[in-house]
């Protein structure tokens, strides 16, 4: 294989975040198989599978402009640390929860909410510290190489959730927590410095810095806000433990497969970005990526058929990589690293919402419509965001390459 593929990994600091990071994914991925399935089972109820993604974006929307004021102002690696703490001790709650017998799905919900509020600093701090670990020859490389690993996580981690689900939802949060333990191993290795201190006090004007950056910023509005838009009518995937039980007559080794395909398109596509990065027709390759995503989320609502089910969501995370590839590396080379922090958590802001809320988006319209329908409309409103944002941004749509990178 050429070296240039793996240039990034001769930096210790990147590996160690990078193995830090897919450790966590991974946990979060088992964790998010066996709350499904967990919830489900306990309700049957398809807004109940809504109201898991809800009560993570209630949080995360609160904390997560203040959280990039901290990823500016802090030391990224040690928030990187407490928020896996968190998460770790959202696992270790989940598992007492379980050998308790609890038999109420509030308490999940709190959990959830809590893993929220650590995620909503979590989010634009590892994306803003990533400029930091890598020379900025090699960021390109590095961004490839953390989203195949990304990917390659929630490839791995549901299918690995689904079978240890089979010995018991127990299993899978005691194995959520060790991996999370090891992620904050691995960032105690990683040395970052701290940004200079400001002798500015913090203002609202500060805070919403990185909003007024992403407003005057066309090509980057237009690229995160697609993604929100997108995303938050396509969420197919918040419905799988559903649609595992009610039209494919699965269980929860199948449904780990479900969450494991939209991955499997990711991570080949993000390794063949890796080796072969877009250079070229930037906002074409963007586009086209939400369309197919758009188009594989409609073939997904009219399938019965388990495996073209997974062929679908194979599809679906094929689309997603591309764009969100183009997305990061926009935001990421557009920003000045003096506020990457709070123009990551804008973008976060857009990433929490059209996932999360898109869960609850998708579970509500599912109590609504019914499951295959809700999932149907979802694709064609995909589609039709797409059309819009297309003539709405004709300068992303037009974008032949990336910028050169701010310092």
């Amino acid at each position: 294989m050429p070296n240039h593929a793996f240039v990034a990994l001769r930096h210790p600091n990147f590996s160690f975040f990078l193995v830090a990071r897919f450790c966590a994914t991974l946990a979060v991925q088992m964790q998010g198989v066996a709350v499904g399935w967990q919830v489900y089972s306990i309700s049957g109820n398809p807004l109940d599978l809504g109201l898991i993604g809800l009560a993570q974006f209630l949080p995360f929307s609160i904390l997560v402009l203040v959280a990039g004021h901290f990823a500016d102002r802090a030391n990224r690696r040690s928030i990187l640390f407490l928020c896996y703490s968190v998460e770790c001790l959202c696992g270790i709650l989940l598992l007492y929860f379980t050998l308790t017998g609890q038999q109420a799905v509030w308490p999940v919900f709190a959990v959830m909410a809590m893993y929220g509020s650590a995620r909503a600093f979590m989010m634009p701090t590892s994306q803003a510290i990533m400029p930091n670990l890598v020379p900025a020859d090699s960021f390109a490389n590095a961004v490839a190489l953390n989203s195949s690993s990304f990917q390659i996580a929630i490839l791995t981690g549901p299918t690995v959730g689904g079978l240890l689900y089979m010995l018991g939802p127990e299993v899978v949060y005691f194995t959520v927590a060790c991996l999370l333990l090891v992620s904050q191993i691995f960032m105690l290795f990683v040395r970052v410095e701290k940004p200079a201190p400001s002798n500015s006090p913090p203002t609202w004007h500060t805070f919403l810095e990185g909003l007024h950056f992403v407003w005057n910023k066309p090509i980057v509005l237009g690229a995160i806000s697609l993604d929100l838009f997108a995303v938050l009518f396509g969420g197919a995937t918040a419905l799988l433990p559903a649609v595992a039980s009610d039209i494919l007559h699965v269980g929860p080794a199948e449904l780990g497969l479900l969450r494991t395909a939209p991955g499997l398109g990711a991570t080949l596509t993000a390794m063949t970005l890796a080796f072969f990065p877009i250079a070229r027709q930037v906002g074409r390759w963007m586009f086209d990526g939400v369309a197919l995503f758009g188009v594989a989320t409609i073939l997904f609502g009219l399938s019965a058929n388990l495996y073209l089910s997974l062929f679908a969501l194979a599809l679906l995370g094929v689309g997603d990589m591309v764009s969100v590839y183009i997305r990061h590396m926009l935001v990421q080379l557009e920003t000045p690293d003096a506020i990457r922090g709070r123009v990551s958590a804008v973008n976060s802001v857009f990433i929490g919402a059209s996932n999360e809320l898109g869960e609850f988006e998708s579970g509500l319209a599912a109590a609504w419509l019914g499951l295959a329908p809700s999932i149907i409309v979802g694709g064609c409103a995909t589609l039709l965001v797409t059309l819009i944002w297309m003539r709405g941004f004709g300068s992303l749509r037009m974008m032949n390459h990336f910028p050169q990178p701010k310092r």
